[in-house]
């Protein structure tokens, strides 16, 4: 999926010489954390957001430090984090230049940027102009979107086990493990050098069409020593 696929269209945007309140009604009338802010000539030249509104001298919330670490810090940050704090304009608080993207950008590079970046919103470009915006809501709707579309139909047995040995067999971190199958119940055997790779491998079983319950007789070994750590039989899931 692309960010076309998700976007939200219809964009909520202010001006850069608006005011503080103005975009703090703007963005509660709409329920929105974030807006872009776009000029006269129609170009988006930054973002704002709830966060810029954390540190703010109307609430008594601006930050306050020691005067030694004032010393250390200088007066040039100092200055900017008052103007962050006091400024009345949205163009002195807006956070600049914004990071974008295209209708043509994919989902994990989007994930990848909000993450990396620590951003909840990307405005989407098309020829300079903001057409869209992607949030971290729009990709939960995706999600909603996509579980909804998952398979339910019921496979064989046999076909349950295959499918299943050929997605362990592509993941880097599964063990050898062996599985059967019997009226949609997931038997797993084996043993495994971490916890997580039993969990994962459940997952892993829970996740195909057909699946009822899961069971795992594996043990954890711990590696260094050679201790057995775990190997109660689990049951994942409701067995109809």
């Amino acid at each position: 999926m692309k960010a076309a696929d998700v976007m939200t269209r219809k964009v909520v945007s202010i001006g850069p010489s608006a005011s503080i309140a103005e975009m703090v009604r703007l963005m509660l009338d709409n329920r929105i954390s974030g807006l872009p802010v776009i000029d006269d000539r129609g170009e988006l030249v930054g973002m704002v957001t709830e966060g810029d509104c954390l540190r703010r001298a109307e609430t008594g919330t601006e930050r306050k430090r020691p005067r030694w670490l004032e010393f250390l810090i200088g007066p040039s940050r100092l200055a900017a984090e008052y103007i962050h704090a006091h400024s009345r304009k949205i163009a002195e608080v807006m956070t600049q230049p914004p990071i974008t993207i295209t209708e043509d950008t994919p989902l994990d590079e989007i994930v990848h940027l909000m993450e990396t970046r620590r951003i909840k919103r990307l405005p989407v470009m098309r020829d300079g102009k903001v057409v869209g915006i992607v949030s971290r809501a729009d990709l939960l709707h995706a999600l909603a979107s996509a579980a909804k579309s998952i398979p339910t139909g019921a496979p064989t047995d046999t076909a349950i086990r295959d499918q299943l040995m050929t997605d362990l067999a592509k993941q880097p971190w599964a063990p050898q493990l062996n599985a059967t199958v019997r009226d949609g119940v997931v038997e797993l055997w084996g043993v495994v050098l971490a916890a997580h790779q039993r969990e994962a491998a459940i997952v892993a079983a829970e996740n195909i069409p057909g699946v009822k319950a899961v069971r795992t007789h594996v043990a954890w070994v711990e590696p260094v020593p050679g201790m057995v750590i775990s190997e109660e039989e689990q049951t994942s899931g409701t067995v109809a």
